[in-house]
């Protein structure tokens, strides 16, 4: 049975690392919470590292980039892993070939002109129309304010009929921005599959972005074993259907995505609509909160 906590402080003894969503979890895209920065600078103080890890499409130094505008202190992390860093090397590696449309917004335009450190080299990346494609990088809907993913029903069908195969970037099929909630890549991907597609995932739950946050974790704090990380995050199907995928212990963040199911108040969940909710779907993440503080 999952246990209800109030506050990360309750468990922090039990593990010197975090694996910590952004996302519903940090941010809400506008503004950090503050409860949360405060829980992840207490936690770093008492010589915890944090990890965020994000299904952002976009390559580690953009997302820096966001998160010192919208007001994230950098002394509360450690390291950040993204899902663009990890879908990156495998498009440098020729997963979907070399000349590849992009189907995302301006602002992911990053994803093919810069990259973290650890990841160099590989293959050279063009950008061209549809027609011409070899293969799609998605990291998104052109404008996630007002399209869905049925808007580009046409555009996959030219894709699937073409034999490409598709580099989801952002696993994610929604977020809250603000009180608004808009679509991701993940979303495109989805109905690609369903249309008979072949969709190629490297962010949350699938192992490789975890695999790298592994690598990052190792090279700044080797002192650290598996069992004492704990990954933190609002998406069931992501945060903790990946937490349990690689065995890891996970405190799923109720008052995100999915905080209408447990309550009028997010941050006090009701344990019994919780639990029942999570026997639905059969997950047992060790822990919840209802927002981390």
């Amino acid at each position: 049975m999952t246990r209800l906590i109030t506050a990360l402080a309750e468990i922090s003894a039990d593990y010197d690392a975090l694996f910590c969503d952004l996302w519903g979890c940090l941010h809400n895209g506008r503004e950090p919470f503050a409860p949360a920065v405060a829980a992840l600078a207490a936690f770093r103080a008492r010589g915890g590292a944090v990890v965020l890890l994000t299904n952002a499409p976009r390559p580690k130094p953009s997302v820096v980039r966001q998160l010192d505008t919208i007001g994230v202190p950098r002394d509360v992390y450690d390291e950040v892993v993204t899902s663009g860093d990890a879908a990156q090397a495998a498009l440098v590696a020729g997963a979907v070939g070399r000349r590849v449309w992009h189907l995302g917004p301006p602002k992911d335009d990053t994803f093919f002109t810069e990259m973290a450190d650890d990841l160099t080299g590989g293959e050279t990346i063009t950008r061209v129309p549809l027609a011409e494609a070899e293969g799609i990088v998605c990291t998104g809907l052109f404008n996630d304010m007002t399209e869905t993913p049925e808007d580009y029903r046409g555009q996959l069908l030219l894709a699937k009929v073409n034999g490409l195969k598709m580099l989801c970037a952002n696993p994610d099929i929604a977020v809250d921005y603000g009180d608004k909630r808009l679509y991701c890549a993940g979303s495109l991907a989805q109905l690609y599959t369903e249309m008979g597609g072949t969709a190629l995932y490297f962010g949350k739950p699938h192992p490789p972005i975890y695999d790298l946050a592994r690598r990052r974790l190792a090279a700044i704090r080797p002192d650290i074993a598996p069992d004492r990380i704990l990954a933190v995050g609002d998406g069931i199907a992501t945060d903790v259907a990946g937490a349990e995928g690689e065995g890891l212990d996970a405190l799923f963040v109720t008052g995100g995505l999915a905080a209408a199911e447990f309550g009028a108040d997010p941050a006090a969940p009701d344990a019994g609509r919780l639990q029942a909710w999570l026997d639905a779907r059969q997950m047992a993440p060790r822990y919840a909160i209802g927002r981390l503080g």
